[in-house]
């Protein structure tokens, strides 16, 4: 049985915080290695894949919403995307690794010690692109769950990019926050579940020193932009819950 999960999401081609969390000693430890989904859209794709495959078997990753627009943007480069560097990072990638990313599992059920059966998924379960926060009403959360397996008592989330850990009728439900766009203060957010505890975890960064090392590790023509925009400047969660509120059915 695992034991220990280090759980983190939403990377966005973020590679210096993804490495000050691998880092940490209890990440260094654990059994497995779960991120759950948006890997690459972002200023280093192909570094962070790199990295990952460095993992080996510990890493497991979940398909999550910019994953998939990252394989569609492939077919169809005029398609339409909320960020200009997902085209950019699309563009990046080779046939390996875009079939890599399409082939990515929705959600992702593993038994851990502690817990039982845990459903890692993005968004919610059912839906890699469906949104739900910590506020979210409760009538909501029984639709969202309502064909989800009895059996599963845990869901780990990501997609919004702010972390949370709380209870849905007696269901425990776990969002690590953001490891590359985080939302509320800036730095590494992640998750340990450790036999049947949870601790929601941040890793400090130096972000001038963040700053200068995505810069110089990126060709994408607006990096500094995107580094000041999404990592130096950490978009406040009071923004980000008025954007991404009415997605909830509120």
């Amino acid at each position: 049985m695992i034991s220990r999960v280090a759980v983190m999401s939403d990377v966005h081609g973020v590679l210096p915080v993804l490495d000050a969390v691998l880092a940490e000693d209890d990440v260094r430890s654990c059994d497995r290695i779960v991120i759950t989904g948006d890997h690459l859209s972002g200023p280093q794709p192909t570094a962070v894949l790199q990295r990952f495959s460095e993992l080996g078997e510990k890493l497991i990753l979940v398909r999550g919403n910019a994953d998939r627009e990252l394989v569609a943007l492939r077919s169809d480069p005029s398609l339409a995307v909320p960020d200009p560097v997902c085209a950019w990072a699309a563009r990046q990638l080779d046939d390996q690794q875009v079939d890599l990313l399409a082939g990515l599992p929705h959600p992702v059920i593993m038994e851990l010690d502690g817990f039982g059966s845990v459903a890692f998924c993005h968004g919610t379960p059912r839906d890699d692109d469906e949104v739900v926060l910590v506020d979210t009403r409760m009538d909501k959360w029984a639709e969202v769950f309502a064909d989800l397996d009895p059996e599963i008592r845990t869901v780990v989330c990501g997609h919004t990019h702010m972390p949370f850990v709380r209870l849905v009728d007696r269901r425990l439900v776990i969002n690590p926050g953001s490891i590359g766009m985080p939302y509320g203060r800036a730095g590494g957010n992640w998750a340990l579940l450790d036999n049947g505890n949870v601790t929601l975890r941040h890793t400090q960064v130096d972000l001038t020193e963040l700053r200068r090392r995505v810069v110089a590790g990126s060709d994408y023509p607006q990096v500094e932009e995107w580094v000041d925009s999404y990592l130096t400047d950490a978009i406040s969660d009071f923004e980000a819950l008025t954007v991404f509120g009415p997605r909830d059915g509120r």
